[in-house]
């Protein structure tokens, strides 16, 4: 069963990325465009990434093969609440958000049933430290992972369903992603560290750089590019991140902690060999086949 209509509800930078992405390689459907910001579906429209913009996104899904949730991790946990009793078994729920235990725990009564729409979890490991679908780019899923985590019961998802998200998972990777399933409870731990902890670091460093250095434009030239790299996630978006936090606290707690007892030890040992061992530790990560784009 081909997709014909996929409704994109946030069409913001990763929604209005996947529109201008699926219609950059093929996709000659409808693609409705939803956001709770007017002028960010006027935008994701007048940039070709939907076909339509909609004032009532009910409607959007209801006609729709696939819907996107593209949001912070709290909207989509409410659109997974109020679109489970309108859709029908044969149609597929996707997301982009950067949780999945809660998202899987919220969908387990709603979804994937006898008689209810089916529900993929997915996570686009791409982004960028500005949002809004006037930074939109078609090629921001070029070599990126994507993730998939189904939830309990998938294998019970409606076999109309099912093959719309085969299809989906297609269609990601036909955009240039890279395609992983993982398991949800694995994904937060390793998002934990691997996009979670960056973002908290660059946070606490651009916030102790403004303490100690507020207004002082001399800096970021004085720094250069190593500064402009380590604090570029600093200007990212609290609303997403305050949802990042809440829902994969444990997780992101653990990094968090393991990193300021790294920090205490190479302070505590500045001036001893232990030193040099961090540093060849540290080169043996960043030189390893694994850390190389696929």
């Amino acid at each position: 069963m081909p997709i014909e209509r996929i409704a994109i509800l946030g069409t913001g930078l990763i929604g209005a990325s996947v529109g201008l992405a699926l219609r950059s390689h093929g996709f000659h459907g409808t693609i409705f465009g939803w956001d709770p910001n007017p002028s960010q579906s006027a935008a994701a429209l007048s940039i070709g990434a939907v076909t339509v913009t909609v004032e009532e996104p009910f409607t959007a899904a209801e006609q729709s093969d696939v819907i996107l949730l593209a949001g912070p991790v709290f909207t989509i946990l409410e659109w997974l609440e109020k679109l489970a009793p309108v859709l029908r078994e044969h149609q597929l729920v996707t997301d982009a958000g950067s949780v999945k235990g809660a998202l899987c725990e919220h969908a387990t009564q709603r979804y994937n049933g006898q008689g209810q729409p089916g529900f993929l979890p997915g996570h686009p490991m791409a982004g960028k430290e500005v949002g809004g679908a006037q930074n939109a780019d078609a090629a921001l899923f070029q070599d990126a992972v994507w993730l998939f985590t189904e939830c309990a019961r998938s294998e019970q998802m409606n076999p109309t369903a099912r093959l719309l998200a085969d299809e989906w998972r297609a269609w990601i990777a036909k955009i240039g992603s890279r395609v992983i399933d993982m398991d949800a409870a694995r994904h937060d731990v390793l998002c934990a560290w691997i996009s979670h902890l960056p973002q908290f670091v660059s946070t606490a460093l651009s916030a102790l750089l403004e303490d100690e250095f507020s207004a002082d434009d001399t800096l970021l030239p004085i720094g250069g590019r190593a500064l402009r790299e380590m604090t570029r996630l600093g200007s990212s978006p609290f609303s997403m991140w305050r949802d990042v936090a809440y829902t994969n606290t444990e997780a992101i707690t653990h990094s968090l902690l393991a990193l300021e007892q790294r920090l205490a030890h190479i302070r505590e040992n500045l001036k001893t060999p232990e030193l040099r061992s961090e540093f060849d530790r540290a080169n043996q990560f960043r030189l390893s086949e694994r850390f190389r784009k696929p």
